[in-house]
């Protein structure tokens, strides 16, 4: 699995945007999210990756400046009530630990999540343990990730050992009650 196979199951996830619209206030762009209807300024997403709906379908590109989004090699004029969806940025520690994973472990972990309705997106809290083990040459422990879905609460332990065998272990604990584990080991 390349980077980009990685970054395209990262973009069909549920809730890796923030939707909403934008106006145009007093000589300002203030976006406004859809679920939690809070208002903020436009400008506080400058130079981040922002999707527009124009002609029936999500256009994406990078907030250039409040009012202009550069798609591709051009640059569209945001209008007053425009829908408009800014990409969610991972928790940290979480993103280094995908990155840090490999591919089956990868795969393993994050369609299990969503197969449990969450999304990594989801993540409020995540302790990468791993991270703390870059010059180590045997890696084992336990990291630690709580996803919320607004439905329910998702707590999984990742218990991993690196060293002449691989192993993975992913321990999915809900709010509920139910549990689910899975383990990949390579020889």
């Amino acid at each position: 699995m390349n980077r980009q196979q990685r970054i395209h199951l990262y973009d069909i996830q549920k809730r890796a945007y923030t939707e909403g619209s934008i106006e145009h206030i007093n000589d300002q762009w203030i976006f406004f999210d859809e679920e939690t209807e809070e208002a903020s300024m436009l400008e506080e997403y400058l130079h981040q990756e922002i999707e527009i709906f124009r002609m029936n379908r999500w256009k994406k590109g990078v907030l250039q400046e409040p009012g202009k989004i550069r798609v591709g090699n051009e640059v569209t004029m945001l209008r007053d009530q425009d829908l408009v969806r800014i990409r969610k940025h991972l928790i940290y520690s979480l993103e280094r630990l995908l990155d840090g994973i490999n591919d089956d472990a990868f795969i393993q972990f994050v369609t299990t999540l969503n197969s449990l309705n969450f999304s990594i997106y989801d993540c409020i809290y995540c302790y990468n343990h791993l991270s703390f083990l870059s010059d180590e040459n045997r890696k084992d422990g336990v990291n630690f990730m709580v996803f919320d879905n607004q439905e329910q609460i998702c707590s999984v332990q990742h218990h991993f050992c690196y060293f002449e065998k691989i192993s993975d272990r992913f321990e999915f604990t809900l709010n509920t009650g139910k549990r689910l584990i899975i383990e990949k080991m390579i020889s």
